[in-house]
């Protein structure tokens, strides 16, 4: 484990996790903003199962790309309505920067989560997103939610996901390589909370 900060990243943060740190970090990328949002509530989280594009067959929070002339709470609070079918009073908690192999860009991921919403979440809201509730407490008791499915995420979220759920913020960055069927597969990652 490295408490080394890796380049992109700001300096400032204490360690919190890292991985594979035998491995070089990939060069940095021209940076495009994403942003994901989270909602939190009652020891729940609302996913959404990715039906289509980037990421497919994965969950994540509800997110996408920071349109021009356009601020990345503002994206967050679209993306959300878009994708879920709710208005958050979002909050800022973190940013990730995720460089795949092969890419033309770098993710620059704003991270926000909110624990109260206006509206019903929709169950097809639309052709790119399903939303789903997740236990943030493994149970396997009757009539519970089922547990935030990790083997169906980026490899690297059981780490950041922690400090998400304890609203402690955060910065990290993930490089990720494709192997022969094209799935992401993590290669470095570094995560560190704000001082």
């Amino acid at each position: 484990m490295s408490s080394q900060i890796p380049p992109g990243i700001s300096q400032g943060l204490d360690y919190f996790a890292s991985g594979n740190d035998n491995k070089e970090w990939l060069p940095l990328l021209p940076i495009k903003h994403y942003t994901v949002a989270h909602i939190l509530q009652d020891d729940k989280v609302l996913l959404g199962y990715k039906k289509r594009g980037f990421g497919q067959g994965m969950y994540n929070g509800f997110g996408g790309k920071v349109e021009p002339n356009e601020t990345p709470l503002q994206a967050a609070v679209r993306e959300l309505e878009e994708e879920a079918g709710i208005k958050a009073p979002l909050r800022h908690i973190g940013v990730l920067i995720f460089i795949v192999a092969g890419a033309e860009k770098a993710f620059h991921i704003d991270i926000y989560y909110a624990e109260e919403f206006e509206g019903t979440v929709m169950d097809n809201r639309t052709e790119e997103m399903r939303p789903e509730w997740f236990s943030l407490s493994p149970s396997d008791g009757p009539g519970e939610l089922p547990p935030i499915p990790w083997d169906k995420m980026w490899d690297t979220d059981r780490y950041w996901f922690p400090l998400l759920r304890d609203k402690r913020p955060f910065v990290g960055r993930a490089d990720f390589d494709k192997n022969e069927s094209g799935a992401f597969i993590s290669r470095r990652w570094w995560y560190g909370t704000i001082q």
